[in-house]
């Protein structure tokens, strides 16, 4: 795994629990720059996460001879034991304490099409969002999944464009037609995953190398285009720039190398994407009833986020992977990367 993706995972997920504590908090009302950032930029750790996702399939993919089923069985192995334990102890708590999750409708039919990947509305009323609502992500993972798996058919230098054709005929024609999933699958967002196995080409070509000027010039200009934004679609005004941080910072790989810290940060990033909400939605209960400073229940909520996000990925996302991989008899080379998100 390249340390500079682990350490942009990081980076992302983080992102995104500062957008949410903005939401959850002060409903993205923003009193100084730092929390202007993070209510209006923070949700671009989704679409960095996308491009991630894109990329590390695709290099951990390359030169393996997986099947399609294969594959399949190893990302939901991957992917879905954690997501199904927080969606079910989200399903616990709102029981439980009703009162600390008021948006929150539950509904067997829902529950069922959240852990099964499956866009459906809210009975919260708030859109098309599982249960735990981070997990829309998952749903255009899961998508980005199985028509990778189609594309291991043919050779690793199709696959990009086999990839791009079957998104377009699912996104582009198919899901309009048929009014799939509400719409849900029409977004743009989906592009990001193309621009990641684009930029895991030219990795393997070796055509990410220059001189270190060259990738913190485009991290600059990344950072710029994310602050100033533009009144384009969201893969032009986010995955794009985000796809910039991403091919720098794998041209900045061998300034990474060797950083154990950064590695358990984003080996801990999925883990992080999904608690995250479940403790700050905690914290903004307790500041409701207590009158606390906000900022000094998140700065509990980020220790409780940094070790429960250790945690889950040591005890349950490596845990159940492996386990699941030996009933299932798929023992080989780990595929492990975020999705995201």
């Amino acid at each position: 795994m390249l340390i500079s993706v682990q350490a942009l995972r990081a980076l992302a997920a983080w992102m995104v629990v500062g957008h949410h504590f903005m939401q959850l908090f002060f409903d993205f009302e923003a009193h100084n720059a730092l929390e202007y950032v993070l209510a209006d930029k923070g949700g671009i750790g989704v679409d960095i996460f996308f491009v991630i996702s894109g990329l590390v399939i695709f290099l951990a993919s390359a030169d393996k001879a997986l099947t399609p089923w294969r594959f399949m069985l190893m990302r939901v192995a991957r992917i879905a034991p954690a997501y199904w334990f927080y969606t079910l102890l989200l399903a616990v708590l709102v029981l439980a304490v009703p009162s600390m999750f008021p948006e929150v409708r539950l509904e067997l039919s829902h529950v069922l099409l959240s852990m099964l990947f499956v866009p459906a509305q809210n009975p919260g009323g708030f859109g098309i969002y599982p249960l735990l609502d981070v997990g829309w992500t998952l749903n255009f993972e899961m998508l980005f999944y199985v028509l990778f798996a189609c594309a291991l058919l043919v050779h690793r230098d199709y696959r990009l464009g086999v990839v791009a054709v079957l998104l377009y005929l699912v996104c582009g024609l198919i899901g309009p037609a048929f009014d799939l999933a509400g719409g849900f699958y029409r977004d743009d967002i989906v592009i990001e995953f193309l621009m990641g196995i684009g930029i895991g080409m030219l990795y393997r070509r070796g055509l990410c190398r220059a001189k270190p000027w060259l990738p913190l010039l485009g991290i600059m200009v990344a950072l710029a285009a994310i602050y100033h934004g533009a009144d384009v679609p969201r893969a032009l005004e986010w995955g794009v720039p985000s796809a910039l941080l991403v091919i720098s910072c794998v041209t900045l790989e061998p300034y990474f190398k060797g950083s154990q810290v950064l590695k358990m940060l984003g080996d801990c990033s999925y883990s992080v994407y999904l608690i995250h909400v479940l403790v700050l939605v905690a914290g903004r209960w307790v500041v409701e009833r207590t009158g606390l400073d906000p900022y000094a229940v998140l700065a509990v909520c980020i220790v409780l986020i940094l070790v429960g996000g250790y945690g889950s990925y040591q005890w349950l996302e490596k845990g159940t992977y492996r386990t699941l991989k030996r009933w299932w008899g798929i023992e080989g080379p780990e595929i492990i990367s975020r999705q995201k998100y």
